[in-house]
């Protein structure tokens, strides 16, 4: 992915285990609209549990998902379903990460891709854990400077790199 490694030795954490979800067994309607939680917001980022298939969301720089890396917890996603907000805060592994906005663009078009289009979405940069976290949280969240960060085909082929399937 990236020749030269920001953190050459990231702490690996190991995984959540996932609640799972209860189905109810009687008739449910097709049509109706299910709220949208936390836990489901963070099994978008990290697992998709339908088709059983990972798709965590692998850090630009190693083979690890920002889950093992703890970029992001379940705990730093906020979602009011009934306003249609939805705010992820992440942590990258170094104060002067320079992948911190490919992060942040990964998050966002993660969500973009699988949330319906009601749904604003925040991405911030935790407190006081990157150098530069008022230009990161600036530039994540312009719609015109994350339309011209998609624009650019390097850049767009390394996110899809980074939220695309892998197969375990």
């Amino acid at each position: 992915m990236v020749s030269e490694l920001i953190n050459a030795n990231p702490v690996i954490y190991e995984k959540k285990e996932r609640r799972v979800r209860s189905v109810p067994t009687a008739a449910v309607d097709e049509y109706a609209v299910e709220p949208i939680d936390q836990q489901e917001i963070f099994d978008i980022l990290s697992l998709n549990l339908v088709s059983l298939v990972s798709k965590d969301i692998k850090d630009p720089e190693h083979p690890y998902s920002l889950e093992e890396l703890k970029v992001i917890t379940e705990d730093a996603i906020e979602v009011d379903d009934g306003r249609g907000y939805i705010r992820v805060t992440f942590t990258p592994t170094v104060e002067h990460c320079s992948m911190a906005t490919v992060i942040g663009l990964c998050l966002r078009v993660k969500l973009l891709r699988s949330l319906p289009s009601r749904y604003k979405v925040d991405i911030r940069v935790a407190p006081g854990s990157h150098a530069t976290e008022a230009a990161v949280n600036k530039q994540l969240n312009d719609k015109e400077r994350v339309a011209a960060a998609l624009e650019n085909t390097s850049l767009l082929d390394m996110v899809d790199e980074c939220i695309s399937p892998s197969y375990e």
